[in-house]
């Protein structure tokens, strides 16, 4: 990896930042007020180990247990670093909140619109689910806390409701301006990291018993009545995978930060860094909390399989204290995905993309944040996951369909960088010679995880054990195809200009006086 000078501004008075923006056709409507931490924050808070990793913790004891959660977190986060890298060089070159979409655009040597439409679609679609995802999470959680302090059960029927109201809460703050979001995404990075060490120690240090290192990195289990264990093995990644996802939010968040071009690249490895390895303290820090009953965990009162390893190893008071701990972090996870998702609603609606364009990309003239797209955000959220209330296993489909949206977008620019061959011009944040071995290796992890989470998860596949993230993923290719054949290939060509120079300079000098 190499880092390079700063861009250098090209147009009289104009920060570098805003010049390179304009340069690719935009105008800075959005306030750019956050810096590299506070961009590496949004992806480390939606990556939020204490919500993935946690709340598919139960999936991954009944898909391969405690060495498929262990040493899967391993590989899954090398491969991930490997696809972080690819898109974090063409970040670089490309900093702009369409992120994605924008970038297969510029790379496409023919049917950029094509290209640029597919990926655009499949980004939203992932964001939306890893949004429901996490936010469902924190409702499975902050149920299970008002069980155990309330006596309130914890029904189906009243997740849903959880989970209503923490969108809402998190639309609410997204809509008060990017500068408390950027706050509290700082301070959810300290409390991501000093909660994994408390629960931790706490775990290591209070227990009379824990289990086995042989346990812990070498014990299998397959409750999915699949015979095959490899099988097992590889659908068992999701955990892992799921986990690591949302961590393009730092090249959404590209028009609020300054350098972009270094510090969005910076944001999507680092956090992906950082969450490996926080990651896996994490989990061999709950799965040596496993005592003498595995499956008390997997048959707890409260929904929550980790919740009822730290009640057996702590007491209830201790189990409630990290509970606290978790869906806190979670909270903030929420509402980093809010925000990310909404910048790259406003982003495509920017471009004409998405039906009512114009209202969906309207900016808020007195915080300078897109509130129309928060709210398309929160309420499709909420649509993904009231499935639920009919199927247990709804809550892995949504985290299927949020690694399969995000990632097919993921590697799309990916791909077509290396296809472009010279053509591509990097950025500041470069990978070098190791560009074309990365790149690849990249593109391949994403063709085989697209094929393993659209499979059963459950054995025998009936009613209520289907996986329906090949059906939301298949609705949204059908959609977006079909758009595209019937229509929006004849309009729609990729990401346009705003205008000239003095056009944009209008648009920013318009947005001062509001």
């Amino acid at each position: 990896m190499t880092i390079t000078g700063e861009p250098v501004p090209t147009g009289a008075g104009l920060d570098a930042d805003t010049a390179k923006l304009h340069s690719m056709g935009y105008a800075q409507e959005l306030r750019r007020r956050m810096g590299g931490f506070s961009n590496f924050a949004v992806s480390f808070t939606i990556i939020s180990i204490l919500s993935g990793a946690l709340t598919l913790y139960g999936y991954g004891l009944n898909t391969g247990g405690p060495v498929e959660m262990v040493w899967g977190w391993v590989f899954v986060g090398g491969m991930t670093t490997i696809v972080g890298l690819g898109m974090a060089e063409v970040c670089s070159a490309y900093p702009t909140a369409g992120g994605l979409y924008f970038w297969s655009a510029r790379l496409a040597k023919r049917n950029g619109p094509a290209w640029s439409w597919f990926t655009g679609w499949f980004n939203l679609l992932g964001q939306v689910a890893v949004t429901a995802g996490i936010d469902f999470g924190f409702a499975i959680f902050f149920t299970a806390f008002l069980n155990l302090t309330t006596g309130l059960s914890a029904t189906r029927d009243h997740t849903v409701i959880v989970y209503a109201g923490v969108l809402l809460i998190h639309g609410l703050l997204n809509t008060l301006g990017v500068r408390l979001v950027a706050f509290l995404s700082d301070v959810s990075v300290w409390w991501h990291i000093l909660g994994v060490l408390v629960i931790v120690i706490v775990l290591a240090a209070v227990p009379a018993h824990h289990a086995s290192a042989s346990f812990v990195f070498t014990h299998f289990v397959n409750n999915t009545h699949f015979r095959s264990s490899i099988y097992v093995v590889l659908i068992g990644l999701l955990m892992a995978q799921y986990t690591f996802t949302g961590y393009d939010a730092s090249a959404h968040m590209s028009e609020e930060t300054r350098n972009p071009a270094v510090a969005g690249p910076k944001g999507i490895v680092n956090s992906i860094l950082v969450s490996l390895v926080a990651g896996f303290i994490l989990i061999v820090g709950v799965t040596y909390a496993i005592t003498n009953n595995y499956n008390s965990a997997l048959a707890s009162s409260t929904g929550v399989p980790p919740v009822q390893i730290w009640i057996d190893a702590l007491g209830r008071h201790g189990g409630e204290l990290l509970l606290v701990i978790a869906f806190v972090a979670q909270f903030y996870c929420g509402m980093a995905s809010v925000t990310a998702n909404s910048r790259m609603i406003y982003a495509f609606s920017r471009d004409g993309a998405i039906p009512a364009s114009s209202f969906w990309h309207r900016i808020n003239p007195r915080t300078r944040t897109p509130t129309n797209s928060i709210w398309f955000a929160a309420v499709f959220a909420f649509i993904l996951g009231v499935p639920y209330i009919w199927s247990p296993v709804a809550y892995g489909a949504v985290t299927s369909i949020a690694v399969i949206g995000l990632y097919i977008a993921y590697v799309i620019p990916t791909l077509l960088r290396r296809l472009a061959g010279d053509r591509f011009q990097p950025g500041p944040w470069s990978l070098g010679k190791w560009s074309p071995l990365i790149g690849w290796i990249g593109v391949l992890w994403v063709v085989i995880i697209t094929v393993l989470f659209v499979l059963p998860e459950v054995s025998p596949v009936t009613r209520d054990t289907f996986n329906y993230a090949p059906v939301a993923v298949g609705v949204v290719l059908l959609y977006a195809g079909g758009y595209w054949l019937l229509s929006a290939r004849k309009w729609f060509k990729g990401p346009k200009a705003q205008g000239d120079e003095a056009e944009l300079e209008a648009i920013e000098a318009q947005l001062e006086r509001a």
